[in-house]
């Protein structure tokens, strides 16, 4: 009652608090639609009908193996935010990309690489992104924006659509979608700043050439370095891109290559592990319990693209691609701290990683449209192959310090001397999906399966195979069936679906644990939902019901390890929205509540408690207005409210809800007839510090301190 009370008076907040800058005429393009073809070609000049909220939402999301597809077509829950929506609010990672997702949570806070992911109370990480419905060639740890278009979130279970994904999520994929040359040419460049003197460059140019535009070239390349708001850290960052593309009559291919250098230097933000009987307040979160941590990231990657229509309504298309990825320091595990005093003291753990992965992915399908009496229906045929292998090696070191007073910043672990292979995992299978409609798309009905295939092998950090149950071959066949209704007229649809998926097992990740390393079996999980979505003028909304069971690992901490033990089941209900619900206002984000517990558990121990890390309640909204008084200019403000979550399986420690309130402006203009837009920012305005969420079952991360973002935008 206490959270529903506290939950309340927030969003009151909401409404008081509005402060906001500018809307732009920007908008976001017209996009080809090749028969729902795998690749999207989006154009971003100027609104369009296929998008929302002045162009920051699209209409339209990849489905997976079914295409490019409007919302209300599909019996799923989604959400797809533009290129205008990144822009708009500044956003350099996908973490920040997210800040208006209710079903999103990213537990990990600002300055530093590590961004791992909650999506309806499951884990997703970095690795786990789709690249235009792809999985495996994603950036690895963080991953930047300013060469995408699209951020698009697909909320729940997903194998049937994309395949397994290498890390085993389920409770929602994030795919990425590449910028695209447009068919009016564009130059731009873009200097920000990010208090406290972290200063960025981003050069984008695109341009279409060739009869008919057929041939397209997008670059983006960005360039950033300075302090951030972690006393003593300096980030230095790079982004190169490139995107070619070729859209005939029959055949339409595509070439993407980027490569990604980002570090840290002069310490990394705090994780903390509590063995004292609860939970201590958060230190300043601008403190520096580690400064001489450092953690670098370098990944660069290829991909191909190709879909030929060899008969009308009849597609066939193949993609492929490699990525490598190499990262040493504190990666994810950031600056580690064993808190066992109640003024703070605390172990501080220095852990050297070196991880480096290899991974290719590839996928060939066959799409088409036929009819059999009043029945329309669209087919996909689809078999897909993604390989990673893993070197990985640590070095730690161990210091008494304090999380409010650091002391002995000075110690780091040197880099790992011996680096082995610890990792190799092929996931494949074959997938076969028809929608089915009826009465011109009023009834629809998707009947899918996929045959999947996990094949594991692990070894130790000593270079030992590890046999028995982290030495696997398996397989399934997991179906999904969903349906849409469009009861009254094209603005309502009434969706459902219940899918399965196949996961690669859990992998034990904290180097403090006596089996890290060791990788679970596989597992299925079950997903059902029912939702409606509806839409008013430019004013589009989600309420989704849901469960998901999902086997679950387990911490055992008289054993200081990690159990394939008991089952997590997550049942939610959402509300997202996004559009205008006046002429000046804009309203975007939702509000999330899921009931999360553990179940199934060895001896009943644990039955009945809530799982580790999910509150109950979450909220993302944010509203813009436009000032009809000063055109060019919109006031924004954006607010984020987590509740409380416990710590652990046993529930004996809990740490308290959190708000974020963010306060921004835009202006556009025009300086010697080119569009120059200005934007200013304050995240986390009352500067709160906070324990931002849980990280592998008992290490709490800090939320970022308040920031001050500004940036100019110059149209060539």
């Amino acid at each position: 009652m206490n959270n529903m009370l506290g939950f309340k008076l927030k969003l009151s907040v909401l409404g008081l608090s509005i402060t906001c800058i500018m809307l732009s005429q920007v908008a976001q393009a017209k996009q080809e639609n090749y028969s729902n073809l795998p690749v999207i070609t989006v154009e971003a000049s100027k609104e369009s009908k296929n998008t929302i909220s002045a162009g920051q939402v699209s209409r339209q999301s990849q489905i997976g193996m079914l295409g490019n597809k409007d919302t209300l077509n599909t019996p799923f829950s989604t959400a797809s935010y533009t290129a205008k929506y990144i822009e708009d609010h500044q956003a350099k990672s996908v973490a920040e990309a997210l800040a208006n997702e209710p079903s999103v949570r990213n537990y990990f806070g600002g300055n530093s690489l590590g961004e791992y992911f909650n999506i309806r109370g499951l884990n997703v990480t970095t690795e786990e992104f789709a690249w235009n419905g792809l999985y495996g060639l994603s950036p690895h740890n963080r991953t930047p924006t300013e060469f995408l278009e699209r951020v698009e979130v697909l909320r729940g279970t997903s194998a049937m659509l994309y395949g397994m994904s290498l890390g085993g999520s389920v409770g929602g994929t994030v795919n990425l979608v590449p910028k695209r040359a447009t068919d009016e040419p564009m130059t731009r460049f873009t200097t920000s700043y990010t208090s406290k003197s972290n200063i960025d460059g981003h050069l984008d140019v695109g341009h279409r050439f060739g009869e008919g535009n057929k041939f397209g070239v997008r670059v983006n390349a960005v360039k950033g370095h300075g302090d951030t708001t972690l006393d003593g850290q300096t980030e230095d960052r790079t982004l190169g891109s490139i995107a070619l593309d070729y859209r005939g009559d029959r055949l339409r291919t595509s070439l993407d290559a980027y490569y990604i250098k980002e570090k840290y230097e002069g310490g990394m933000p705090l994780m903390a592990y509590f063995t004292t009987s609860s939970i201590l307040k958060a230190p300043k979160a601008s403190t520096n319990i580690m400064q001489s941590a450092y953690a670098s990231s370098e990944t660069k990657a290829i991909i191909g693209h190709a879909e030929y229509d060899f008969v009308p309504n009849w597609t066939a298309y193949i993609s492929s691609g490699t990525k490598e990825q190499e990262s040493h320091g504190a990666i994810a595990n950031n600056a580690l701290c064993t808190v066992n005093s109640t003024d703070g003291g605390c172990i501080a753990i220095g852990r050297n990683i070196t991880n480096i992965t290899h991974t290719t992915s590839g996928e060939l399908g066959l799409r088409g449209q036929f009819k059999t009496g009043v029945i329309d229906h669209n087919l996909v045929l689809s078999g897909n192959v993604e390989k990673q292998n893993t070197d990985s090696g640590y070095s730690t070191l161990s210091w008494k310090s304090n999380i409010y007073a650091p002391t002995n910043n000075n110690l780091f672990p040197n880099d790992p001397t011996f680096v082995p292979k610890t990792k190799e995992i092929t996931l494949s299978s074959v997938a076969l999906a028809d929608n089915l409609s009826f009465v011109d798309d009023k009834y629809q009905l998707l009947l899918g399966t996929r045959f999947q295939n996990v094949k594991s092998q692990s070894w130790t950090n000593s270079g030992t195979a590890i046999t028995g149950t982290t030495s696997y071959k398996k397989s399934a066949v997991t179906p999904a069936i969903g349906f849409v209704i469009k009861p009254w007229n094209n603005s309502i649809s009434l969706y459902g679906n219940y899918i399965e998926g196949l996961s690669q097992g859990d992998q034990v990740t904290v180097t403090t644990a006596t089996n890290y390393g060791q990788v679970f079996a596989p597992y299925k999980t079950k997903q059902y939902e029912l939702g409606t979505k509806w839409e008013h003028g430019a004013f589009r909304n989600t309420l989704s019901l849901y469960q998901i069971n999902k086997p679950s690992m387990i911490y055992d901490k008289s054993s200081n390890s990690y159990n394939a033990d008991g089952e997590q089941r997550n049942r939610g209900i959402e509300w997202t929205t996004a559009g205008n619900i006046t002429t000046d206002v804009r309203l975007l984000g939702g509000i999330s509540y899921i009931d999360a517990i553990t179940t199934k558990t060895a001896s009943d121990a644990y039955n009945g408690n809530r799982a580790y890390g999910v509150p109950h309640w979450q909220s993302n909204l944010g509203l813009e207005w436009d000032i009809a008084q000063l055109q060019g200019l919109t006031l924004t403000t954006n607010t984020i409210y987590t509740g409380s979550e416990y710590v652990d399986t046993a529930n004996t420690k809990q740490i308290p809800s959190w708000f974020r309130w963010d306060l921004g402006a835009r202006y556009i203009t025009s300086i010697s007839g080119h569009k120059t837009t200005f934007i200013g920012g304050v995240e986390n305005v009352m500067n709160k510090s906070y324990w931002t969420g849980v990280y592998a079952g008992y290490y709490l991360s800090e939320g970022s301190p308040r920031t001050l973002k500004l940036s100019m935008s110059f149209n060539f």
